[in-house]
């Protein structure tokens, strides 16, 4: 359980919407980053891991690889998911991971790391600029 959970949600209903929308934006934009990074890393054999590669706002898809970004506030509203795998690439832990057989070839949580902190960055910036009004 988090602590202080319900006074941060108290204070974040209170932050202006203009606020929120640039915390949005500067996440989106975060999240089209990495998924453009990781689709660069992947090997491309029949291209179905490639095009596995996405984000969306909250749950992701069944059977997937999952990276999740959080931004205050109520988590439905505010939680990217960055993923990778479906059903026709199932594979993708495999890739990820290795196996007994195949070496890893990581292209996720790599990508992932490298960018983290461009994306906290990124959200902070914006998040400033939305407070000051500009």
């Amino acid at each position: 359980m988090v602590q202080g959970l319900a006074r941060l949600q108290q204070r974040w209903r209170r932050i202006p919407q203009r606020v929120r929308n640039a915390a949005r934006d500067a996440m989106e934009q975060s999240a089209e980053e990495m998924v453009k990074e990781m689709r660069s890393r992947v090997n491309r054999i029949s291209g179905d891991l490639s095009e596995s590669i996405g984000w969306t706002w909250g749950d992701e898809p069944a059977g997937s690889l999952v990276v999740t970004s959080y931004s205050g506030g109520d988590r439905g509203s505010m939680v990217i998911t960055i993923y990778a795998g479906s059903k026709e690439a199932y594979y993708a832990a495999f890739v990820e991971f290795g196996t007994v057989k195949n070496p890893a070839r990581p292209f996720f949580y790599p990508t992932y790391r490298a960018l983290r902190r461009r994306a906290k960055t990124r959200l902070t910036r914006k998040i400033n600029q939305a407070l000051k009004g500009s």
